[in-house]
Order: C-alpha cells, then structure tokens, then sequence
C-alpha cells in the first residue's frame, strides 16, 4: 500500500504567535488553535506529561500544512547552536514557491528572516534563497522565472 499524501510538517516553536506572523506574512493561512494533553498526547510523542498549543496554518492553495507546537510540558529541548549550517543530517528546510522572491524576503525581515547565504539564480529558471527564521528554522523560497 502507498501513502495517500503527506499531510503536514510539524514545527517546534518557542513564540507561537510570532511564528504564526512570520508564516502568516509568508502567505500561509490560520486554520485553527488548539491544545492537546492527556494519554493519546503521551502516547504519539513518546513524552510523558505533554500539554502542547497546536496552530495548523495551511498554503493559498490548500494543499500543504505547517503544524506549529508549542510545548508548556515538558519543556522544550534546544539545539545549540541554533544557526546550524544546512548540511546538518536531519530535517534541514522547509521550501515554498513564491511569486516575488526579493519582496517575500523583504517582508520576513521584520520578522526575524535573515539569509543563510543570498539570492542565487538557477539557469534561467528559479531565483532561489535559504532564510533562516523563527527558532534557526531554515526556509527556502523559489520563484520560477519561465
């Protein structure tokens, strides 16, 4: 059997509502707010005691999902040095197409968006930039030329 679809990306994060802004100016839409606790919370994690805030913001087009979480317990573990170059194993970026690659980035500064290297042009087909967010979160951004 296949999979049907992935359904979402989840984020840790420290500030939700400044990660739902910096996702928001991104274009990403608030599909809802919720908290989870309890034994199906202890028992998916793999944590004991989870009480977690839950924000699921969606693309413009429907079809892909970003779930934030933000953990009263137990407490958030950090990952120093949060500013991790992008060849670190694990899961590195998440990457989003964008009409305007040079205003998107423009409008994620405010929020803490700074690039990880520049803006680079891909033949004649994409501008492409990693920016690093909320929480060393890497985000890439691609904007087709053709």
């Amino acid at each position: 059997m296949a999979i049907q679809r992935m359904d979402n990306v989840g984020i840790v994060v420290e500030d939700m509502d400044a990660a739902i802004a910096f996702f928001g100016e991104l274009g990403m839409e608030l599909e809802g707010r919720t908290e989870v606790q309890g034994l199906v919370a202890d028992q998916c994690t793999g944590l004991d005691g989870v009480h977690c805030d839950i924000a699921m913001l969606r693309t413009p087009d429907g079809h892909s999902r970003l779930e934030l979480s933000r953990y009263r317990t137990p407490a958030v573990i950090s990952t120093d040095p949060q500013d991790r170059p992008h060849n670190v194993l694990g899961t590195h970026r998440v990457m989003f197409a964008v009409d305007d690659l040079e205003d998107t980035v423009a409008r994620l500064r405010p929020h803490g968006a700074e690039l990880v290297g520049g803006i680079a042009r891909f033949e004649d087909s994409y501008l492409l930039c990693y920016l690093r967010g909320l929480a060393g979160i890497i985000v890439g951004l691609a904007e087709q030329l053709i």
